[in-house]
This record gives C-alpha cells, structure tokens and sequence, in this order.
C-alpha cells in the first residue's frame, strides 16, 4: 500500500444555485480501505459520481489520475472498462431477472451472438462463491432479501474486473449479520488487492474496516487520516464543524396520563399461510411520552406498526386498540389518520415520499382536506402551510417547489416527518426514523421528537441502534419472535439488558 492508485485534484462541481463541490483533493492508495465521512449534502455521492463519469469530464473542473494516468470519462461504462465500478445506495439490480442475468447485464457471455447459458450460470456461480452467497445463479434476485442483493452487486463487480470498487453507504439497509458479512468480505478484496472507497455513516464500521479516512464538509476536504488516529468523537467534530460532546439533545420529559394502549395484538403473514409475526402484543403509550421499541430483524416491528396503523400490512389480524380510554377501529389507514394516528415508514423513498413531487405536494398529501375550499385546494395556503414546516423544520432547500427526490437524506426525512405532523396527531410511530442520515442531521430529528413530545404527544420510536432508543427513549418495550419480552424504563435500561430480552424465547414474553 505504498502507491497512490487514484489522486483528484481540484474537484468542483456547481448545480444550479449551488456548489456541491469546491476544489475537493482525494489521495487513495493501492490495496486500501479508503472511508468517506461527511453530513448528508457535505459532496460525497457527488465527488463519487465524478469519479465513476456519471457526471462525465467537461461537467466539472479538476483532475482525476487513476493508475497513473490522467481520466476524462464520458460516462459510467468509461470508468468501468478502467476498473472502476460504484455500486449506489440504491440498487440497480433487474428484480425479475435471475442472479446470473443480472451479473452479466451488459456483458452477456456469448458465444456466436447468442448468449451461453451454460457458460453464464457457471461463471456466476464461480462469482458467488467469491462473494460467499449460496444461491443457485437462475434465482431470481425479486426473491433474495437486501443483504443478498447486495452481494450480488459486489458480484457484479468482480465479473467486470474491478481494480477500485466504490461502495455508496453498503450496510445502511443490513441487519447486523448481513453488515457483518459484507465488512468481512471487503477485508478479503483488500487482501486480493481491490481498493474500496466506502461511504458510510455508521462510524463504528468505518473504524472497524477502513485504513484511510477522508472528511468532507459543505463540499470541501477537511482532512485526510489513517484511522489509527481517529475515534469516532474526531470523526464528527470533522463533520460538523463542532464538537458534539452530547449526541442526544438535553430533554426533561412531562409524562402525563395514558392516550394510546394495544392489547392481545396479533398478525399473521398474508403471504405466508400459518405465519405468525405479531403474537399477542400489548403495550401503552403516555402524552408527553417518548417510547421505543427494540428488536432484532425480523422480531416483527414494523409488522406490529403497519398493522395497527389502519391494517396497512398483515392478515388475520385481532386485538384491541385503545385512544383516550375508548376502544376505536382502525379498518384504514383513513380511519388511522381520522383518529390522530400517524406512521412514517422506515422506506422513506419508497413509501414516505413522492420523490418526483416537489416539497410543497409532499407535505400536503396526507391531509389535502385541511386545505380545500369547495372542493379544490388552496394553492396558496398549500404554499404557506409547506413554507411554514420548511423554516420550523430547518429544511435546507431553495424553496418548497424543490423536487423531494433531490433532497439529502436528513431532508427528505423532515418533509415526511412534515407530512404527519400537518395531519395533527396525537399519536406518531416513527420507524427508523434516522436511518441513513448523519449525525447532524440525527440530532436535529431528535430535537424535533423532543418536541412533539413537549406538545403532548405520544411518540413511538422504533430503532435498529440500541444507543439511540437509549439516547432517546423515556421507555422501551422490546419485541422477540412477535412477542413482547419487557418494557424497562430510560433509567433501567442497558444494551446488554435490552440484547437479553430481543433474544428471549416465547417463554419470557409470558
């Protein structure tokens, strides 16, 4: 690791109205790990993009020398007949296609002008074991969970040679197991000698596998370090131009009487005949409570969230809801929303946002009646209710006509968080609601929680990150198997103690 294998000098790239990027210099040396760390909008999906020539040479200025010489992509198959492949945040895999179809998409293996297939399950079989997933290369990736899939990415990658792969934020959507797996896999490229840009926000991973670690902040290189000289406080005060001594914001919870209760909850899977997610679940929540739920994946939390939140997911389902002391029927996501019931999903792109719509649109949707006037909307009271959450809510974009798909992450998840809060409710259930946002913008999501929680409202917080529910939390109930197993109070809890109860068996929820 004694060479540099790709040097960008001088790197500036200008949007309309904006500068990603300003004279940002980027050093990686053969063979390493090579972490870029930095806000959501500090530049570096951008500075990739650059690299990879999806923003091709002449759309930005500066230098990019890979292997020793100088780079002028004009596109992204430029960089990848030079050994250079990103794989994005969100995959780009054909989910109707097999494994092996979707490994040799745009490098078909033919022989004669027509694909050998014999030919291209064996080599993707081969590539498989590389990346140690045990599939069959004709499945196809539709039935693979997202640990799998991206596997078959990093497949994807060793098929077209790659000297330098480019990782955008690989485990945000892993459990730990999966995440595990693919940290250890990037340790053996980097010992057959692939150099890996990662981008990530989880600094507990990048400490754990990088060599080098670069800082950008408000489109500029703050500094370049061997990770030895790092810890994850110097990280962040990189990032955020401060020191953050306290990751959770101070909060003096006013806990009042009970406004939300579940009893006996119970929800089979309705593709699976027989499956039980949620079994017999009860729990309360409190105004002015801040309450999370902990649980490993597939404990069943989500499942136990959409449910209740107007039957969104599951089958068969039975129990008792509970608001204000009044059992009430929740039968849609209307009924929901018309009893002060709020659900933002943990797929904010998928599920939370319009990301085609502008900000305005987006915040508006759930709740288009508080603004209609004989049947049509106001426009204009559309516009000032959206600028109004734009300044409470510190979303940083020109105007509330921004796309939402053109948002950073910590963004877009203020204008689903703007959404619900404008439906008035009484009740939030936030799932992951800071997954795969930096930590500046975490706290600020934080300070909004407190907030909500301050007006007398019940918020429910489920979290893959322990730290946080702790952080966070004045109470937590963790889930094991579709079964609640203990609720312990802020003061009690413990990782340790809460890791116990989210691995108990049946028995222990009884």
């Amino acid at each position: 690791m004694s060479d540099t294998i790709l040097s960008m000098r001088g790197i500036t790239k200008t949007f309309p109205g904006v500068k990603a990027l300003s004279d940002v210099n980027l050093a990686v040396l053969r063979g390493e790990i090579h972490a870029i760390c930095g806000e959501n909008g500090a530049g570096k999906s951008t500075l990739m993009k650059v690299l990879s020539g999806v923003y091709p040479y002449g759309d930005y200025e500066g230098d990019i020398t890979f292997e020793g010489e100088p780079c002028r992509f004009g596109g992204i198959r430029d960089s990848e007949h030079r050994g250079i492949v990103i794989i994005h945040q969100e995959l780009a895999l054909a989910s109707n296609l097999s494994i092996a179809e979707n490994i040799f998409l745009g490098n078909e293996q033919a022989t004669r002008g027509f694909i050998d297939w014999n030919k291209t399950n064996a080599a993707a079989a081969e590539l498989l074991r590389r990346v140690g997933l045990d599939e069959n290369p004709v499945t196809q990736v539709l039935d693979l969970g997202v640990g799998k899939q991206q596997l078959v990415e990093i497949a994807k990658a060793l098929s077209k040679e790659v000297r330098l792969l480019i990782l955008d934020e690989p485990t945000a959507a892993l459990n730990d197991e999966d995440s595990a797996h693919l940290l250890d896999l990037l340790r053996g490229l980097r010992e057959e000698g692939i150099t890996c840009v990662i981008i990530s926000h989880k600094l507990n991973e990048v400490l754990a596998i990088a060599d080098t670690v670069t800082i950008l902040r408000d489109g500029r290189t703050i500094s370049t370090t061997p990770v030895s000289d790092l810890t994850e406080d110097k990280i962040i005060s990189g990032m955020v131009g401060r020191d953050l001594n306290h990751r959770f914001p101070p909060h003096s919870p006013s806990v009042g009487e009970e406004i939300f209760r579940i009893e006996d909850w119970t929800v089979h899977s309705p593709t699976q005949h027989g499956r039980l997610l949620v079994d017999k679940a009860s729990l309360t929540l409190n105004r002015g409570e801040i309450v999370g739920l902990a649980g490993l994946m597939g404990a069943g939390r989500t499942e136990l969230a959409m449910s209740v939140f107007g039957r969104a997911y599951g089958a068969n389902i039975s129990g008792k809801i509970f608001k204000d002391g009044k059992e009430i029927r929740l039968r849609s996501v209307r009924d929901a929303i018309r009893h002060g019931i709020a659900y933002a999903t943990e797929d904010r792109k998928r599920y939370g946002l319009n990301l085609i719509e502008d900000i305005k649109r987006n915040i508006s949707a759930a709740a288009l009646g508080r603004l209609a006037r004989g049947g049509w909307v106001d426009d204009n009271e559309e516009y000032r209710v959206a600028d109004g959450y734009r300044t409470s809510m510190n979303i940083k974009a020109p105007s509330v006509s921004s796309i939402a798909g053109k948002l950073s992450g910590g963004n877009q998840q203020k204008v689903v968080l703007s959404k619900w809060i404008f439906t008035d409710p009484d009740v939030l259930i936030l799932d992951e609601p800071t997954r795969g946002i930096d930590v500046g913008a975490k706290y600020e999501i934080y300070t909004i929680i407190n907030r909500l929680a301050d007006q007398g409202k019940a918020v429910l917080v489920i979290s893959s990150e322990l730290p946080e529910l702790l952080g966070l939390c004045d109470r937590i109930y963790t889930l094991s198997a579709g079964r609640i197993t203990g609720v312990v109070p802020r003061a009690e809890a413990t990782q340790e103690g809460l890791m116990t109860l989210m691995t108990a068996g049946q028995e222990a929820g009884k």
